[in-house]
C-alpha cells in the first residue's frame, strides 16, 4: 500500500484547504485511514481518521467543527477538507493506514502501519 498525500500551500488565517490523500493497493476499504500532524518542535499529533469500513469518523478535538475526514471510494482518496485554519494549524500532514487499527488506538501514530510522504501547510496571521 502507497500513500500520496497532497495539497498543501501557504493560506491566511480563516482560509480554507484541502488536502487529498491517494491510497494505491487492494481493497481500498479494507483500510483505516488517519491524518496526522506534525509541527516543528512537537511530537506528531493525531487530526482525524476513518474507520475501516467507513462506518466511522473522528476528529481530535482542537479541530472539531473545522476540518472533515472524507472517503471516495472510486477515487480510493480520503480526503481532509481544512476550514477556518489557524496559525497553529500550521505544520506537516500525514496520511496514514492500516488493516488492523483498532479503533480506541485510532489517535495513536503506532496503530497505523503505511504513511505517506507529507504535505507542508502554512498558516499566516
Amino acid at each position: 500500500v502507497q500513500l500520496q498525500a497532497s495539497g498543501g500551500g501557504l493560506v491566511q488565517a480563516g482560509g480554507s484547504l484541502r488536502l487529498p490523500c491517494v491510497v494505491s493497493g487492494p481493497s481500498f476499504s479494507g483500510y483505516a485511514v488517519g491524518w496526522f500532524r506534525q509541527a516543528p518542535g512537537k511530537e506528531r499529533e493525531f487530526v482525524a481518521a476513518f474507520s475501516r469500513n467507513g462506518g466511522s469518523t473522528s476528529y481530535a478535538d482542537s479541530v472539531k467543527g473545522r476540518f472533515t475526514i472524507s472517503r471516495d471510494r472510486a477515487k480510493k482518496t480520503v480526503d481532509l477538507q481544512m476550514n477556518s485554519l489557524q496559525p497553529e494549524d500550521t505544520a506537516i500532514y500525514y496520511c496514514a493506514a492500516g488493516q488492523s487499527v483498532i479503533w480506541s488506538a485510532r489517535a495513536t501514530p503506532d496503530a497505523y502501519v503505511y504513511w505517506g510522504q507529507g504535505t507542508l501547510v502554512t498558516v499566516s496571521s
